[in-house]
């Protein structure tokens, strides 16, 4: 095959936008689904939430792991690797006869969706060196993950209603298979200079903790949470926590640096993102099945009414990267926060008086989309201002991996509830996201967070302490996790 056209960087982009369009549509487009999967496959909720955890652990587990082998083994080629089990995996999950099947499809689809979004901001760092351009591309490739948020619901409600929700994974097949014949064509081969070294029992370790934890929420409903299988779950994944911390302190180059956390700012950052995508996925999972479960509606009628959630989650971010760019993300992060809020607290009335056009239920949706929409930036800002730039791009990768982490777990939370016969409590858990927010927008960006920023500055053996320039105030480039150079927020206005 001959080499890629390293003179076409659109086309590359193009690539990479295809893999992300991928990886953020499949989400919500299933959601909708979530319903006439549950009829056809005759599954309990429970299992829902394993069509969606299934996925989304072995994303969180494996998204820093896969990078880091893009970096020694090559970029492009872990990339196609990840579209064609991607693409493999969806044509399976389409064709699964049984719950269990398509559970172990899903897998294989997060499989090739952990070597997707990582490798493909390392291709575009690596395709566009100039940093004005570079920033201008990851604009484009964020914008992609807007597009997904806002389409999907319609796009699912859609396909679900006029083909079933086996059609809502044959839409990945071409998509996949235009970005692979793209990828081979016009994607050039790099590697990092000095890519980490593998951690094996790192990774065991973070995949046993996830897996048993979750596997514990979702469980306990059915078989009590006094049960011997789910009591042995959680030893299982507290010892698996209490393994993992001392073994990465010990290690040149760990999966995940504990000593990263001693910085306020980055610790405050990963809590924040992990209650953000619980509140996330907790909202996406309840309303699929309040909508279309206890109002009767349509595939079709359940993704209009979303529409004010997913339209504020495509125009927020834009504004919320150009406040954190020129005022910091002490403002977003409250808006974040009183979004996710008043938009879980509104939903408790909204969705007891039944009406499915009422205007409570759309401000609820409304209001959740501003906070969400609020969120993402300044988690970002807000963890890599915690550290030295020398890490920024770590900081981020685990960033990205908590948010991975809160999808999984608000889905096995809000289904542990509703399988309970207690649903408004999963209202009651996203207020609670809302208000941890808030406080910890307020303390992570405030004077004691300053003070405190240094502190992870020792998580590289030997860096004396000293705070961290914030992202916003950083020059053009600061250091990806892959060895190469993604821009700052300031780049992306």
């Amino acid at each position: 095959m001959p080499e890629p056209d390293r003179g076409r960087p659109p086309l590359v982009l193009a690539v990479c936008c295809l893999s992300v369009l991928l990886v953020s549509l499949d989400t919500t487009i299933l959601n909708v689904a979530l319903p006439s999967i549950q009829q056809d496959l005759h599954c309990s909720v429970a299992g829902l939430q394993w069509t969606l955890d299934a996925y989304t652990i072995v994303l969180a587990s494996l998204l820093i792991c896969a990078g880091s082998t893009a970096d020694r083994v090559g970029r492009r080629r872990v990339f196609q690797l990840g579209l064609v089990l991607f693409t493999v995996g969806s044509a399976l999950c389409s064709l699964a006869p049984a719950l269990n099947w398509l559970i172990v499809f899903r897998m294989a689809q997060a499989l090739g969706g952990c070597m997707l979004t990582p490798v493909a901001m390392a291709v575009i760092a690596n395709a566009f060196p100039r940093p004005s351009e570079r920033a201008r591309a990851i604009g484009v490739w964020g914008g992609v993950v807007g597009i997904s948020m806002a389409a999907g619901p319609i796009l699912g409600g859609v396909l679900v209603q006029i083909a079933g929700w086996r059609s809502v994974f044959w839409l990945n097949v071409p998509i996949g298979l235009a970005a692979l014949v793209l990828a081979a064509l016009y994607v050039p081969e790099s590697r990092a200079p000095r890519p980490r070294r593998v951690d094996p029992v790192g990774q065991l370790l973070v995949i046993a903790a996830l897996g048993t934890l979750t596997y514990a929420v979702i469980e306990a409903p059915g078989r009590g949470w006094t049960s011997p299988v789910i009591v042995g779950c959680l030893i299982a994944a507290a010892g698996a926590l209490a393994g993992l911390v001392p073994y990465e302190r010990r290690r040149d180059e760990p999966l995940i640096d504990p000593r990263l956390f001693r910085s306020a700012s980055f610790s405050g950052a990963t809590v924040m993102a992990i209650c953000a995508f619980i509140a996330l996925g907790g909202f996406l999972f309840a309303n699929a099945l309040h909508l279309q479960g206890d109002l009767g509606l349509s595939p079709l009628d359940a993704g209009v009414r979303l529409l004010p959630m997913a339209v504020l989650c495509l125009l927020c971010p834009p504004l919320s990267g150009r406040m954190v760019g020129s005022r910091g993300p002490r403002v977003p992060l409250l808006i974040a926060g009183a979004g996710i809020t008043a938009g879980g607290a509104l939903a408790v009335p909204a969705t007891r008086s039944g009406d499915g056009t009422g205007i409570l239920l759309y401000a609820a949706y409304a209001l959740f989309g501003l906070g969400f929409g609020f969120v993402n930036a300044p988690i970002t800002d807000t963890a890599v201002s915690g550290l030295p730039r020398a890490q920024a791009g770590v900081a981020a990768a685990i960033a990205a991996t908590s948010r991975q982490v809160g999808a999984a777990l608000g889905i096995a939370m809000s289904g542990a509830v509703i399988a309970a016969g207690t649903r408004p409590a999963v209202w009651w858990i996203i207020v609670g996201c809302g208000l941890a927010i808030l406080a910890l927008g307020i303390l992570t960006s405030g004077p004691w967070a300053a003070h405190m920023a240094g502190d992870g500055g020792n998580a590289d053996g030997g860096q004396p302490p000293g705070r961290a320039e914030p992202l916003h105030e950083m020059r053009n480039e600061r250091p990806g996790s892959n060895g190469s150079k993604v821009p700052s927020v300031k780049d992306s206005r």
